[in-house]
Formats: structure tokens, C-alpha cells, sequence
């Protein structure tokens, strides 16, 4: 589990193809302290399983499986690329951001890139289908970062990018056109699932049950 608060950038020291998959190896560009060989580390909001440490650099190998590179856009790394990087959030921290699993749900793209006072306002779009799992004032992940939904609709999003954000993650380096993780908030996608028997169907067909007082009430909400 992560929190989208990223704690700096890795540079891509190697890309190697195995078979579908990819070992990449990464080169943290911040201290990293006891280093767990099996730990969960964000790379571009992607969570993925060290490998192996390297002491020398330092840096460490992760395995990017076919599937993730399905979803996201670790296949269009480079060597000398950079990422976003985050390391599992440990019991007990401050837990800012927002609750981020690391399972990126589709790939966004950069539309627009504007200044508004000292910050940036960045429109991306993406498959409509997205868009029920994102609401305004809401939070989203893009490439492993926490940021508010200023404006969203079908198949786009608005955010804004402060100074200090721009200036420690990979946000400096997006472009119009430019493809970037998003992964929406999993308290939505949970909402969703769980509302589905209750809300028509693409189909036409009527819901199983609406949602009325008399529901709840029967489904132990008390009032």
C-alpha cells in the first residue's frame, strides 16, 4: 500500500526483454535506507517486487509482468528515463496523500499543459469508462502521484500541479500527448461494485432493487 506522496525519482539503468516481461533496473535518485529484498516499490505508480539489491550505485532489479505492461506505460521506459518512486508505506507513519494500491487501472493522455499562477493546470483524457470511478475534488494517481481532481467529465480529468511538485517528480517532463498511469480511487472502485445490482444496466434492463430508505433499513442501517 502506498500513499502517492512520492519520495523522489529513479533513473533506468537497464531494460532487458524476457520473453513478454521486462527486468528493469532502477537507480534511486534519494537515500534509501535498509533496502528489503521482496519489498513493494512504486515506480511510476506501478507496484512492483525488488528482485535484487545492488549495492554498488546503488540500485536494484523488478520484473515487469506482460500484464503490467498491458495496463501501463512501463513497456515505453528508456534507459536513462526516469520515474516516480515511493516505497510501501510502513504501520504507524503520517499518512498523507491518499490510499494507492499500485494497480494502475488504464493508461491517460496528456492533452494540455497550461500556467495558472505559480502552479499548472494539466487536462489529460482517457476511456470513458473511467470516468465513473472519478469525482470532482476527489483524489486520483497519476504515474504515483496524489493529486485532486479539480474538474473531471467523460473521459477527462483536471488537475493542478504546485512548484514543489513540479519540481521533485517526473510532472516536468510531460507533454501533450504524453501517456501517464492513472489509477482511480479504490474506495470508488469498491462503491462501484457494490452499487452495481442496484443501478441499471447498459442494457436498458431495471435494476434488481433501488436504493430507498426501506432498503437500507432492511440491509441493517439504522435511523
Amino acid at each position: 500500500m502506498f500513499t502517492g506522496l512520492v519520495e523522489g525519482q529513479g533513473r533506468i539503468d537497464a531494460v532487458e526483454k524476457r520473453g513478454e516481461d521486462i527486468l528493469f533496473r532502477f537507480h534511486p535518485l534519494f537515500s534509501w535506507d535498509r533496502p528489503e529484498i521482496g519489498e513493494s516499490v512504486a515506480c511510476n505508480g506501478v507496484c512492483l517486487t525488488m528482485e535484487t539489491w545492488i549495492p554498488a550505485g546503488p540500485s536494484f532489479t523488478a520484473f515487469a509482468s506482460a500484464e503490467t505492461l498491458s495496463c501501463s506505460n512501463l513497456g515505453t521506459l528508456v534507459v536513462g528515463g526516469r520515474v516516480n518512486m515511493e516505497r510501501a508505506m510502513a504501520m504507524g507513519e503520517r499518512f498523507g496523500g491518499h490510499i494507492v494500491s499500485g494497480h494502475v487501472d488504464t493508461v491517460a493522455h496528456v492533452e494540455s499543459v497550461r500556467p495558472v499562477g505559480q502552479s499548472r493546470c494539466i487536462r489529460l483524457v482517457f476511456a470513458p469508462e473511467w470516468s465513473t470511478q472519478i469525482v470532482p475534488k476527489g483524489s486520483v494517481t497519476l504515474d504515483g502521484i496524489s493529486l485532486t481532481v479539480n474538474d473531471c467529465g467523460p473521459g477527462f480529468l483536471e488537475v493542478n500541479v504546485i512548484p514543489e511538485t513540479w519540481r521533485v517528480t517526473t510532472v516536468a517532463f510531460w507533454r501533450p500527448g504524453s501517456a501517464v498511469n492513472l489509477e482511480t480511487d479504490v474506495i470508488g472502485k469498491y462503491v462501484k461494485h457494490l452499487m452495481q445490482p442496484y443501478v441499471a444496466s447498459g442494457d436498458g434492463k431495471a435494476p434488481e432493487e433501488r436504493v430507498t430508505m426501506d432498503f437500507l433499513r432492511r440491509n441493517g442501517f439504522g435511523f
